[in-house]
């Protein structure tokens, strides 16, 4: 396990009660792999928005943007989740994001203050990434 995984695992802090209604906007394209992660961000309290594209993620952040952004970074469609999470920070520049993705991590790319997980990941490592970057939250 990686140091920054480590510290993840380690910094784990449970939802207060006020961040309970949250909301994480979950871009991903394969069904089972977001299931999965959905269950597991559900189960930590957050209301979980499920994306199986890059444009319909960037319509759903249109309408309302959420705390927190997961995202794949190679996606059914034309946009990236590179592409996604450039649109999530126009919206809301200060909100977190989580790339979780089995594709090498591109750091010109990725959005200032966001963690990269590289997948296959643990769900619980996902979860503490959404935790530790909230606990950071700048907006």
């Amino acid at each position: 396990m990686s140091s920054l995984s480590e510290r993840i695992l380690h910094d784990f802090k449970p939802l207060r009660e006020s961040q309970a209604s949250l909301s994480v906007l979950l871009v991903e394209d394969e069904w089972l792999v977001r299931m999965d992660i959905a269950d597991a961000l559900t189960e930590a309290g957050w209301e979980v928005v499920e994306s199986g594209s890059g444009e319909e993620a960037i319509a759903l952040i249109s309408r309302r943007a959420p705390d927190i952004l997961v995202t794949d970074i190679r996606l059914t469609g034309v946009l990236t989740g590179w592409d996604v999470a450039d649109a999530f920070r126009a919206a809301k520049p200060g909100r977190p994001v989580v790339y979780a993705s089995a594709n090498p991590q591109n750091e010109a790319r990725a959005v200032a203050g966001s963690i990269f997980l590289v997948k296959p990941s643990r769900s619980d490592a996902l979860v503490n990434a959404c935790h530790q970057l909230l606990a950071r939250r700048v907006d």
